[in-house]
């Protein structure tokens, strides 16, 4: 299946499990790979063809900096709902959020989930 990525895209949102995570907030980076059939648009030229992801990050963007979620689980949840709601050719969702920074004792580049959703 073809693909639609989006890699690295990083917003400031206040999710988390610790009091100190909702309140001061972090940055989250966020990396989406989309399964859509991009035959046509590979042929047509044409952005009706294909899925805009200029629309798909904004969708993401507001999931992560305007809602609050306990869990990033919840968040990649969240956002894999919209997403299929929104954008119909969309056949299944890869999507990684990281923490690089989270308040946790320890040496480490990021801690992160990873989720795999299909229709």
């Amino acid at each position: 299946m073809d693909k639609i990525i989006l890699n690295a895209c990083r917003f400031y949102g206040y999710h988390g499990a610790f009091q100190e995570e909702q309140t001061l907030g972090q940055i989250f980076v966020i990396d989406v790979e989309l399964s859509v059939d991009l035959q046509k648009a590979s042929q047509s030229d044409l952005l009706e063809d294909t899925v805009h992801y200029g629309h798909v990050f904004e969708v993401i963007q507001r999931h992560a900096e305007q809602e609050k979620y306990v869990l990033i689980e919840r968040l990649a949840g969240a956002i894999c709902d919209d997403l299929f709601e929104k954008f119909q050719p969309i056949q299944a969702i890869s999507i990684r959020i990281t923490k690089e920074n989270p308040p946790i004792n320890g040496h480490y580049t990021s801690v992160g989930i990873e989720l795999e959703r299909s229709r």
